[in-house]
């Protein structure tokens, strides 16, 4: 009896520790089916055939979602998969939205469809990665994403088998991605403010939803997952090592101040003039000119104009969030021993676009002083201009854009940190200076 009693406090804590497993699984099982239909909630039998206007509709919400960009590989056909979306857990490779039965969705209905977008899980029941950027269509409405549904089964059908991703260990297993969403995912609907007018609820709508604005303008913690989904505080792009500034801070890529003509040009053209002083997008935001908001009714632009125009204005970005993280500047002032061969760089290979003072050629090279761009604490936009070239999307209001040359083979390291150095300590600015280790760790994506 005494041995018993002395095996007893130990028979309890493991039935504590089983029952509180039980529970954390049963939690995390909870947390991933919540709200969702059940497969006898699906209809039984192939919908009514889809209307030309939601045919329609849907090809329009594809072009605001930019479906295209992830699901069509370089010189692939439309929306049949295989591009490589990477991240720092692994690749993973987008499939094929074609109505092949076998190899796309074209055995899927328009449940299943909303289930993934909604919810993030597959036909198959299988759970999404978050590259797919579900979080955000969570918020997509059932009506359009029917008409999604439709635009994408009206396509050719291509067989295309979808590739496996490659995704490093323990990330490659249902179990954990399970556990990241109990963690991190919730299942949403956009839901109008009643205090805004229905111009702001619409610009909400695109770019907290279909335009998943969130997905590259925030930080990201260790596992991936963004402050909350309707953060737009920038942070820095994943493997690419672009920075997606922060669209609520007055010193990053706020434009509460601009006019809304010029944002909406912004978004048509890929370049706008706010205040006389042109702005151009370069790197991943070219794409989403390019495949995406160029195609936009400009109600919608207007829409998305009012909702970013009117973003509350924040005095910490997602990169100070993050402070202390790779990738941030340490070196807080310009150094003489670095402007001195900066400036002259700057003379040799700049100066003929850009002016002698940084001031530009109105409509044709952006002024490099007072651009907010050069000055950002991170240096990585600048340090992909400088070494990729600078390249505007070509829109259709804006068909032959001047572009910057890369200087990758003119410039070393160093130099790129010696004149971005100088351009970054000149003309009123005061951004940290640059130093040929960022170069390093900005110009390679790994």
């Amino acid at each position: 009896m005494r041995a018993a009693s002395r095996l007893t406090p130990a028979v309890l804590a493991l039935g504590a520790l089983l029952a509180a497993s039980v529970a954390a699984v049963a939690l995390v099982y909870w947390l991933n089916v919540r709200g969702e239909e059940g497969p006898g909630a699906r209809p039984a039998a192939p919908a009514a055939t889809p209307s030309a206007a939601q045919i329609a509709r849907g090809a329009y919400i594809a072009r605001a979602g930019n479906c295209m960009g992830c699901h069509t590989t370089t010189g692939g056909a439309p929306y049949a998969g295989g591009r490589g979306v990477p991240t720092p857990f692994g690749t993973v490779y987008a499939p094929n939205l074609t109505p092949d039965a076998n190899t796309g969705i074209g055995a899927w209905s328009a449940a299943d469809f909303w289930r993934a977008l909604h919810h993030g899980r597959s036909r198959d029941g299988r759970l999404l990665y978050p590259a797919f950027p579900y979080p955000n269509y969570t918020r997509v409405t059932r009506e359009d994403a029917d008409a999604l549904h439709a635009y994408l089964r009206s396509l050719p059908a291509v067989a295309q088998p979808n590739r496996a991703h490659e995704l490093l260990s323990p990330f490659d297993q249902q179990a954990a991605l399970a556990v990241w969403r109990a963690l991190y995912f919730r299942p949403a609907v956009h839901m109008p403010d009643a205090a805004r007018p229905a111009k702001w609820n619409r610009g909400a709508y695109l770019v907290e939803g279909l335009g998943h604005c969130n997905a590259c303008h925030a930080s990201r913690n260790a596992l991936g997952a963004t402050a909350s989904p309707l953060d737009l505080a920038g942070g820095l792009i994943p493997v690419q090592n672009w920075y997606a500034p922060s669209l609520t801070s007055a010193r990053e890529a706020s434009v509460a101040t601009w006019d809304l003509p010029d944002i909406i040009a912004l978004l048509k053209t890929g370049v706008a003039a706010p205040h006389g002083t042109l702005v151009a997008v370069a790197g991943p935001m070219s794409e989403v000119v390019s495949g995406s908001t160029q195609h936009l009714s400009d109600a919608d632009l207007g829409a998305m104009a009012s909702y970013l125009k009117a973003l509350p204005l924040t005095t910490q970005t997602g990169e100070q969030r993050a402070a202390g993280g790779p990738g941030l500047s340490t070196t807080t002032s310009t150094t003489a021993a670095m402007a001195g061969p900066g400036a002259k760089l700057y003379e040799q290979h700049c100066a003929d676009c850009h002016g002698e003072r940084g001031e530009g050629v109105a409509a044709i090279y952006p002024a490099l002083a007072g651009n907010r761009a050069v000055a950002m604490h991170t240096p990585a936009n600048a340090v992909h201009m400088v070494v990729e070239g600078g390249f505007a999307p070509a829109t259709a209001g804006n068909p032959r854009p001047f572009g910057m040359p890369p200087f990758a083979t003119v410039l070393n390291d160093a130099e790129v940190a010696q004149v971005l150095t100088f351009v970054r300590g000149s003309w009123g600015h005061a951004a940290p200076a640059v130093t040929a280790l960022e170069v390093s760790r900005y110009r390679s994506v790994r």
